[in-house]
């Protein structure tokens, strides 16, 4: 064994009982989130609003070339900040007018294999565990009354759920994906009516 001191290597070298190994490589490193300029959230808002524009018609919005702008969208997409490309579809033209956000009031943490079944159904558009008397929050779009029955008799039937309590929308008013945008100062008073 050699005498050398202790202080010799790192930590990271020395391994367990001083045998020299590397853990360097050990650890996954988190990705880099990549710095979103002003351009990329005018890229971003201009894609969300409408995705199937050209480059050269968002370079023409944004003021930059179509080949930055097409750079800049590569980049964002790697990066993981552009996730997909979707369609905004019409839940009343697809026989769905009933939206409803059904709140699950669980035992212990509430999310379990059994609850995460339940997403197989097309008529969840949203699972969110949440803060509050609630376990999970659902986001659902069903036919009728009665298929909203039908979910939530599938939720009652989890081991460990004690409640439901649903919301159903009469109207919306605003519906949006995620917006670029970000609000830099808010108003210390209210806003005006």
């Amino acid at each position: 064994m050699n005498n050398g001191s202790i202080d010799d290597y790192s930590s990271a070298e020395r391994g367990f009982y001083g045998m020299a190994k590397n853990t360097e490589d050990l650890r996954k490193r988190r990705p880099q989130q990549p710095v979103i300029d002003a351009f990329d959230r005018k890229i971003l808002a201009a894609l969300a609003a409408d995705s199937s524009q050209s480059y050269a018609r968002l370079g023409e919005t944004v003021g930059l070339s179509a080949p930055a702008v097409h750079e800049r969208v590569r980049r964002l997409r790697q990066s993981g900040t552009i996730k997909g490309v979707h369609a905004a579809l019409d839940g009343a033209a697809l026989g769905k007018p009933l939206l409803a956000f059904v709140h699950v009031e669980a035992a212990g943490w509430g999310k379990s294999e059994r609850l995460m079944q339940v997403l197989r159904f097309p008529e969840v558009e949203e699972m969110h565990s949440v803060a509050g008397d609630a376990s999970v929050l659902f986001k659902v779009r069903t036919a009728s009354p009665q298929a909203l029955e039908a979910f939530l008799s599938q939720i009652h039937a989890v081991p460990g759920v004690t409640g439901t309590r649903s919301y159903i929308a009469l109207s919306t008013y605003l519906e949006r994906p995620v917006q670029a945008g970000v609000t830099d100062s808010w108003p210390e008073m209210p806003l005006p009516e």
